[in-house]
């Protein structure tokens, strides 16, 4: 399997779309040992990587991002070593860490040697990481569905529906003290479609007053947040930060006040 994953970024030319293939393939790889764990009995798979796998976001990520739904069966240390043996076997060199000493658990999975034998680096040690995070006190009034995905390796996940998912990616837009690029492209592809999706209010209420104070945000005022928040934007940089991550890097170029202005009026 590792050398399938080299196989997959040697046949990209361009250095940004080879990384992005291989770490996609070993989010893949990780996710596929995490549904052989019945993990997903547990978890919900959230944030961009989840956009991308289950709706076909037309941008590469770079975490996997996991809520705990139910906490009965959670064992992580169990499933962290199944990963482990499962890359090993395939013939990845992997090191992995765990952490659970904060409400945010999180793995950190770095693989030795990728790069090198890809072509994107001189240093046969330099690795490429993955961090995944699972949420063990997330927000109430997530709607979560179950889908069988195929993208490199066929598996079976629970996600949070795509009004949830948009929650969750407002709500980080408006509490982020800083501008990501892959924020506001996710919030442009949710907004163009139509007819527009609109965002979980309960569960984006419920991330507001949990991190932000009860009272100090309404999830209905979410556009005029937004418009507020865009208007303070350095787009030159977003479209920097946002670019390498895309299928089709021109799309960059849409992230603009100007659209944003049109798309958040209700």
């Amino acid at each position: 399997m590792r050398d399938y994953a080299i196989e997959l970024a040697q046949k990209v030319e361009s250095p940004a779309d080879k990384l992005n293939i291989l770490r996609e393939y070993l989010q893949a790889f990780v996710m596929r040992s995490l549904h052989e764990s019945e993990a997903f009995i547990c978890l919900s798979f959230v944030g961009g990587t989840a956009l991308r796998f289950a709706f076909d976001l037309p941008r590469f990520s770079e975490d996997l991002d996991f809520s705990l739904e139910n906490p009965k069966g959670y064992e992580p240390v169990r499933w962290m070593g199944k990963l482990k043996r499962d890359m090993a076997l395939a013939g990845f060199d992997i090191t992995l860490s765990w952490n659970d000493r904060k409400t945010v658990h999180t793995a950190w999975i770095k693989v030795a040697g990728l790069l090198k034998d890809a072509g994107l680096s001189v240093m046969a040690n330099e690795n490429l990481s993955i961090k995944l995070e699972i949420d063990s006190c997330p927000p109430a009034g997530a709607e979560s569905v179950r889908t069988v995905i195929n993208r490199h390796l066929m598996f079976a996940v629970r996600h949070h529906s795509l009004p949830s998912l948009m929650a969750g990616k407002i709500h980080a837009l408006v509490t982020r003290k800083y501008s990501k690029g892959r924020d506001w492209y996710d919030l442009l592809w949710y907004l163009s479609h139509r007819p527009p999706t609109e965002p979980n209010l309960t569960l984006l209420q419920n991330a507001l007053n949990q991190t932000q104070g009860s009272g100090t945000f309404r999830a209905g005022d979410w556009r005029e947040m937004l418009s507020e928040k865009a208007r303070n934007v350095n787009f030159p940089q977003l479209l920097q930060d946002v670019e390498p991550f895309l299928e089709r890097p021109q799309d960059a170029r849409l992230l603009s006040l100007a659209h944003f202005k049109e798309l958040l009026v209700a």
